[in-house]
């Protein structure tokens, strides 16, 4: 599913416009991604939860060339599924 497709579903399912279901999404999208730059957690109860977390620096290898390179440290999102999502 695209966002296309989510609009039109979420717009269906509440009896909006698309327009008003895409102002939603892109609205909560963007406080979602806020709080995440704040380093808070986004939990959804039943969905699940968006935390940010730091990987450490760590030494790889450039398949191309074999040399060992170092993989500088980073944060990433991670998704933690919740009961309701389970499939």
């Amino acid at each position: 599913m695209n966002k296309a497709e989510l609009v039109a579903a979420v717009a269906a399912k509440a009896k909006v416009t698309k327009v008003n279901a895409a102002e939603v999404i892109d609205a909560a999208l963007e406080a979602a991604i806020a709080a995440l730059k704040k380093g808070e957690n986004v939990q959804l109860i039943g969905f699940g939860t968006l935390s940010v977390v730091k990987k450490a620096a760590r030494q790889g290898i450039n398949p191309a060339t074999k040399a060992k390179i170092t993989i500088p440290a980073k944060k990433v999102v991670k998704f933690k599924a919740g009961a309701k999502l389970a499939l």
